[in-house]
């Protein structure tokens, strides 16, 4: 079974790159019919927040991201315990004691000297003896995952195609801190052979990643934690999509402010944020589909590709006007205006960017509206039109038909100084959708209204 997760780590809230993160691979477990697994990287204990876990939650809750588990990597200390024994008995961890400084000081001096910034693994040639006399000395170590310089590290990328790193190239990562909590690396790889995930899709950033991590796959396998099974392929697939960038083209800061709480302020739907970041980055177009059901089937990821992904926040307000204007009375009723009922919004949605602007236009149906100042020939028109205004199944059509044919005007001059008498605006909705709402009596009033002003 195709089996994807979405792991944000409850530091912060969720910003627009960790939603297009959660959408694809809630996109490509839902395409196959599979599992989409939220899973709380909540290792590190000091900046974890269970407020921002519960902020997770209800964002993708609010998207409409369902998740079919939610895992608490808080909750599995001991499987990554008994996968750091099994590298340590296999002799692929080994123990650093060097300070970060002392690490940076050895950074800039490979640098100076045109190498790589990689570690020169001094640890390892540390005797018995001098370890027990740093460890005297207090200072306990951190451990680092031994790689394999034997071979290239290959896989095929499902967005990148061939990738190829030499591991020579790569610094042994450290998996552990010296006050023993996690970092990423360790405990992702064994939360992903545990979990039976399939896909691994994430941004580009996590390619070098990637190449270590499927090393710690190999080295837990061969040490026969976890082994594979024909329902648990060893690796799962891996896909590196590009990142998200403003629309000048560079990495910006706003992005990674710009998240569901700014956009539900906005009165931004998830529609429109689905419809945008479900392609971007793709060679389909982006428009502005409201049925998921239709991203979801299209959804390819041979079409992603390798340029930068370009989030214009103009292009969202575009989408979400269109997608506003899609949207059925029952989607949206429990935050229209009291007294709006469905032909109300079907008048009024034509001229939504957000729907929380329905109150302003509804005050066109239940008034008051401040009359228009009208030259004296249009007064007059329009006193004609509170005299011959008759109600009917189409008010407005018999209306303007009638008009028409007593004063000869036609066009604008026909239907402006009807529409600023009985809205007190120059545009605005469909009047034949709109003078019912107002009905028969309201509207002889403002037309009379109009015509003595």
């Amino acid at each position: 079974m195709t089996t994807t997760r979405f792991a944000p780590s409850p530091t912060g809230r969720l910003h627009v790159g960790n939603i297009r993160t959660a959408l694809h691979n809630w996109m490509l477990a839902r395409q196959a019919g599979g599992r989409f697994i939220l899973r709380i990287d909540d290792t590190d204990a000091e900046r974890s927040r269970e407020e921002y876990v519960e902020a997770i939650r209800a964002d993708l809750a609010w998207l409409g991201l369902d998740f079919d588990r939610e895992e608490r990597q808080s909750a599995r200390l001991d499987r990554y315990e008994a996968a750091f024994a099994a590298l340590h008995a296999a002799g692929r961890i080994y123990p650093c004691y060097e300070s970060a400084q002392e690490l940076e000081v050895k950074r800039k001096i490979a640098l100076g000297r045109g190498l790589p910034p990689v570690y020169d693994r001094a640890a390892l040639r540390m005797t018995d003896a001098e370890r027990k006399a740093k460890e005297a000395e207090g200072i306990a170590p951190h451990w680092r995952f031994l790689l394999d310089h034997a071979e290239p590290i290959i896989w095929q990328d499902a967005i990148r195609g061939p990738q190829r790193f030499d591991p020579v190239q790569l610094s042994d990562p450290v998996i552990r801190r010296a006050d023993g909590s996690w970092l990423y690396i360790m405990p992702s790889t064994v939360d992903d052979i545990d979990m039976g995930v399939t896909h691994v899709l994430r941004g580009e950033d996590h390619v070098s990643n990637t190449a270590v991590q499927i090393q710690i796959f190999t080295a837990l396998f061969a040490a026969g934690f976890g082994a594979p099974s024909d329902s648990a392929p060893a690796l799962p697939v891996f896909a590196h999509e590009a990142l998200l960038v403003g629309r000048e083209g560079k990495l910006s800061k706003r992005l990674g402010s710009l998240g569901c709480e700014t956009f539900r302020a906005r009165g931004i739907e998830p529609e429109a944020i689905i419809a945008l970041l479900a392609r971007l980055g793709t060679s389909q177009p982006v428009e502005p589909i409201a049925d998921r059901s239709k991203l979801v089937a299209g959804f390819d990821l041979g079409t992603f590709g390798r340029a930068p992904a370009k989030f214009d926040e103009q292009d969202l307000e575009r989408l979400n006007a269109a997608i506003v204007h899609q949207l059925p009375f029952a989607a949206v009723q429990d935050r229209l205006p009291h007294g709006m009922d469905e032909a109300g919004w079907h008048a009024i949605r034509p001229n939504l960017a957000r729907v929380g602007e329905a109150a302003d236009w509804w005050r066109l149906v239940t008034g008051p509206i401040a009359p228009p100042k009208l030259s004296r020939e249009d007064r007059a028109f329009v006193a004609e039109a509170a005299a011959a205004l008759v109600w009917s199944e189409d008010p407005w059509g018999a209306l303007t038909a009638r008009l028409k044919q007593i004063t000869g005007r036609k066009g604008r001059a026909l239907f402006l100084p009807l529409r600023q008498a009985l809205t007190g605006m120059d545009h605005g909705p469909d009047m034949g959708e709109l003078l019912p709402l107002i009905g028969e009596s309201e509207a002889r009033a403002r037309l009379q209204a109009a015509a003595r002003d």
